[in-house]
């Protein structure tokens, strides 16, 4: 049986350096997505959610610090997909807030495609082995959301603002997870999500 492709999304607005990049991770087996601003790098994470995001720094309309504040405020069910920044800022202060922001690498142009693909496999591999430990516990997306606002201290009020569903749709959701961990109450099932590496609060 054919294996299956891991799917990177590109977001470079310079059409050149995305077509090359492109160009490069097809060749080493991957399905590669593109996108040259970072709001169309938004929509395209939501509808494809890929394996991994590769995202330059400096573009028009959002910025990829913005993409990652933005996709870390709203999704906190793509933590643990690997982020990393493309640039060609050197600075350790450009660095030091790409990391803060829970980016996993940062890569500086002109980019090492050896260097560059070594990372790539070694993210993912380290996702694998997390999924791996997770796969006992089927939650779904909104009940990952959920848990994460929980363990940030948000009311199911305050979640339903946040994630844009109705205090009752956040309960619900929150008391499927908590039978799925086998909690008697939400803080437990906030706890042993915590623990078995379910949610990043």
């Amino acid at each position: 049986m054919e294996q299956v492709k891991k799917k990177l999304l590109c977001i470079e607005d310079d059409r050149e350096t995305a077509a090359l990049l492109e160009e490069v991770l097809v060749e080493r087996g991957f399905a590669v997505s593109l996108a040259y601003n970072g709001y169309e790098g938004m929509e395209t994470l939501f509808r494809e959610q890929p394996d991994l995001v590769l995202c330059d720094i400096n573009m028009p309309i959002m910025s990829g610090f913005e993409v990652l504040e933005r996709l870390t405020e709203i999704a906190p069910r793509f933590a643990d997909m690997p982020f990393i920044f493309l640039t060609a800022l050197a600075g350790r202060d450009d660095e030091l807030k790409g990391r803060k922001l829970g980016a996993d690498d940062y890569v500086t142009k002109p980019i090492d495609f050896e260097i560059l693909i070594t990372i790539i496999n070694a993210r993912l591999a380290r996702v694998a082995d997390t999924e791996q430990g997770q796969a006992a516990v089927n939650l779904t997306d909104r009940e990952v959301d959920a848990l994460t606002w929980s363990a940030r201290g948000k009311t199911s009020d305050e979640i339903a603002q946040i994630i844009g569903l109705t205090k009752t749709v956040v309960d619900a959701h929150l008391n499927q997870a908590r039978v799925k961990l086998r909690a008697t109450t939400r803080t437990e099932a906030v706890v042993n999500a915590v623990k078995g590496k379910l949610i990043k609060p």
